[in-house]
C-alpha cells in the first residue's frame, strides 16, 4: 500500500504535456495593456459618433461619404491612421466615414519617365553621358502607399543609381554595342529592388550615349585612316589583277600576228565612235612587222 501511495504521489507530481502547452501559449501571447483597451474603446466611440453624424445629416452626408475611383485607379483607405482590412477599394463607388476616414488614390496605369543624363566613367576610363527611359506600374496599391513614402520619386532615384552602377562595369565598346543586354540587366535589378514597394518595372531602354568631342574626333580620324588603308589595299589588288590580265592578253596576241592587227582596228573603231576632235593617222601594220619579228 505504501508503494502504491508513493506511485500515485509521483504521478500527481509529474507535469502534463497540456500544462506545458498552456504555459507556452501564455508566454507567446502579449498581455493586453490598459492603453490598448482604452484606445479600442475610443475607436468604437468615434466610429459610433461618425455613423450618428451620417444619420443625422442624411442625405447631405452622402456627398461626403460616397466616393468613386476610375477603372485604372484604386483607393487605399485609412481609419484613424490604420489601414482598413480588405485591401484597396475600387474600381467604382465605395463608402467612407466622415472625420475618421481618409483615402489615397493610386494609379495602376503604366508610367514612363526619362532618366536624366548621367556622367559615367566606364571601365576603360572614358567619360560618357547616358540617358534612358523607364516604364513601370503599380502592382500592389496598398504596399506602394504603406511601405514607401513616395514610390514615384524613389523609383526615379533608384533608376538613375542603377544606370550608373551597371554602366560603370562596362567598357565603351560594350556600352555602344550591347544596349539590349544592358537594358535587360537594368530591368531585372530595378524590378528586384522595387518589388517591396509594390512596383513592377516593365521595360528599360537606353536612349542615347553622348561622347566627348575630342573622343569623337579621335574615333572619326581612326575610322578615316582605316578606310584609306582599305582603299589602298583594294587599289593595289586591282592593279595586280589588271597586270595579270594584260600579261595573259599579250601572250595570246603574241601567238597570232593577225590578232595584233585586229586589236589595232578595234582601237580605231572605239576612238572614231566618240564625238571628239581627235585626228587619227593610220599607220600600216606592216611597218611594225620588223619590230615584232626582232622580238
Amino acid at each position: 500500500m505504501e508503494g502504491g501511495s508513493k506511485n500515485s504521489s509521483n504521478m500527481s507530481a509529474r507535469p502534463n504535456n497540456k500544462d506545458f502547452q498552456r504555459v507556452d501559449q501564455s508566454e507567446d501571447e502579449e498581455p493586453i495593456t490598459s492603453d490598448e483597451e482604452s484606445l479600442g474603446c475610443c475607436v468604437y466611440l468615434l466610429v459610433f459618433f461618425s455613423y450618428l453624424l451620417v444619420c443625422c445629416t442624411f442625405p447631405f452626408s452622402l456627398c461626403v461619404c460616397i466616393k468613386m475611383v476610375q477603372e485604372y485607379e484604386r483607393a487605399v483607405i485609412f481609419r484613424l491612421g490604420r489601414l482598413l482590412p480588405g485591401g484597396a477599394k475600387g474600381p467604382g463607388i465605395f463608402f467612407i466615414l466622415p472625420c475618421i476616414d481618409n483615402y489615397v488614390k493610386v494609379d495602376l496605369r503604366t508610367i514612363s519617365f526619362d532618366v536624366p543624363p548621367q556622367e559615367i566613367l566606364t571601365k576603360d576610363s572614358v567619360t560618357v553621358a547616358v540617358d534612358a527611359v523607364v516604364y513601370y506600374r503599380v502592382c500592389n496599391p496598398t504596399v506602394s502607399i504603406t511601405n514607401v513614402e513616395n514610390y514615384q520619386r524613389s523609383t526615379r532615384l533608384l533608376a538613375a543609381t542603377t544606370l550608373r552602377n551597371v554602366l560603370g562595369t562596362k567598357t565603351l565598346q560594350d556600352v555602344l554595342a550591347e544596349r539590349e543586354s544592358i537594358s535587360a540587366t537594368m530591368q531585372s535589378n530595378l524590378d528586384e529592388a522595387t518589388d517591396p514597394w509594390g512596383v513592377k518595372v516593365e521595360r528599360v531602354e537606353i536612349k542615347d550615349v553622348r561622347l566627348p568631342m575630342q573622343l569623337q574626333r579621335a574615333m572619326a580620324a581612326e575610322a578615316e585612316a582605316a578606310r584609306e588603308a582599305r582603299a589602298k589595299v583594294i587599289a593595289a589588288e586591282g592593279e595586280q589583277n589588271a597586270s595579270r590580265a594584260l600579261k595573259e592578253a599579250a601572250d595570246v596576241i603574241s601567238q597570232s600576228p593577225s590578232a595584233l592587227q585586229l586589236r589595232y582596228l578595234q582601237t580605231l573603231n572605239m576612238i572614231s565612235a566618240e564625238k571628239n576632235s581627235t585626228i587619227i593617222f593610220p599607220l600600216p601594220i606592216d611597218l611594225l612587222n620588223g619590230f615584232v619579228n626582232k622580238k
